[in-house]
C-alpha cells in the first residue's frame, strides 16, 4: 500500500579494497533488513568496489569482472528477498573516461532501475572519477526520494533543487572513514545533515563506512532536523527505521519557504515608505 510509509535499514561496515569481503558485509545486512521488515537497504559510499584514492591507489587495481558478478548477485539477492536496495559502488566507463562514483538504485525485482553519480568531486575525486550530472528520484511507497553522496553535502543548492522536486527523503552515502581522530568532519557532517534536514523538511537516511578511524557514525534524521537513531562509531552495524510523511515535525521556516526559494528574501514589503527606516545612520 503507498500511505506514505516505509522501512529503511541503514548499514555500516570496514569498506575495504576486497570486493569479496565487501559483498559478504552487504548481503549478510541485506538478509537481516529483511527479517526487520525493511522495505530498501541502504549502504555507504563505494561499498561494495572500495574506494578509489582510499582504499586503492590505481583505477588499474579494479577486478572489474569480479564487481560485476558480484554486483549481479546482490541484484538476485533483492529479487529472491523482494526487497530495494542503494547500493554504493564504482560505475565504469569506456576509457579512457573516468569511472563515476555511483549508487545503484536495485529494485525488489532485482533490476538496477536507475544510478545516481556524484555531482560534485573532491579536488582527489577527481583524479578518479567523472562526475554526474543529474539527479535520481524514485517513489517508495507513495514518498518521493531521492539519493546523494558525500560531498554533494556541501552544496546547500542541490537540496534546494529537490525541494522544488517535492522530495521527502534523502538516501545519502557517505565514505569519511580512515581519517585522523581530531578530522574536523566529526564536527561538521552529521550536524550540516541535520541542518540539510531541518532548512528543507527532509527525512534522511545517512550511511557511512566504519573503517576505522570515521569519525561521525550512520544515522537517521526525522525533517525537523533531530538525530533520532546512529549507529555505534567505528562498529560495523544495522539499524531500520520508520519513514513516516503522515507525521507531522516542526518546520521552523516552512511558512515562508517558498517564498525564499522564489527568490525572495524578505517577508516583508518590498518597499518601505518611511524616511526612518531609510536612514541607517540616525537613531
Amino acid at each position: 500500500m503507498d500511505d506514505g510509509i516505509f522501512r529503511i535499514s541503514t548499514c555500516q561496515f570496514p569498506v575495504s579494497y576486497d570486493i569479496d569481503q565487501n559483498s559478504s558485509y552487504i548481503t549478510e545486512f541485506i538478509y537481516q533488513a529483511k527479517t526487520e521488515n525493511a522495505d530498501i537497504v541502504h549502504f555507504s559510499e563505494c561499498s561494495l568496489s572500495g574506494y578509489a584514492g582510499a582504499d586503492f591507489d590505481r583505477l588499474e587495481d579494479i577486478n572489474w569482472d569480479k564487481l560485476k558478478s558480484q554486483t549481479e548477485k546482490i541484484m538476485s539477492l533483492a529479487a529472491g528477498l523482494k526487497i530495494w536496495i542503494a547500493l554504493g559502488s564504482t560505475h565504469r566507463l569506456t576509457p579512457p573516461n573516468k569511472p563515476h562514483n555511483s549508487l545503484y538504485l536495485i529494485s525488489d525485482e532485482g533490476k538496477i532501475i536507475d544510478r545516481y553519480d556524484k555531482r560534485f568531486g573532491t579536488s582527489s575525486d577527481l583524479n578518479f572519477y567523472t562526475p554526474g550530472n543529474r539527479f535520481i528520484t524514485f517513489e517508495l511507497k507513495g514518498v518521493k526520494c531521492a539519493l546523494l553522496i558525500c560531498y554533494d553535502l556541501r552544496f546547500p543548492e542541490i537540496y534546494r533543487e529537490l525541494k522544488k522536486l517535492n522530495v521527502e527523503c534523502i538516501l545519502q552515502s557517505f565514505y569519511n572513514a580512515g581519517q585522523e581522530e581530531d578530522s574536523i568532519h566529526k564536527y561538521i557532517m552529521q550536524q550540516t545533515m541535520q541542518c540539510r534536514a531541518a532548512t528543507n523538511y527532509f527525512w534522511v537516511s545517512m550511511a557511512n563506512s566504519c573503517r576505522y578511524y570515521a569519525p561521525y557514525a550512520s544515522c537517521f534524521i526525522q525533517p525537523d532536523g533531530k538525530i533520532i537513531k546512529q549507529l555505534t562509531l567505528n562498529k560495523t552495524g544495522i539499524m531500520t527505521n520508520t519513514v513516516d510523511t503522515n507525521i507531522e515535525f516542526y518546520d521552523a521556516s516552512g511558512e515562508f519557504r517558498d517564498l525564499a526559494m522564489r527568490g525572495f528574501l524578505s517577508n516583508g514589503p518590498g518597499q518601505i515608505d518611511d524616511e526612518r527606516s531609510k536612514n541607517r545612520t540616525a537613531l
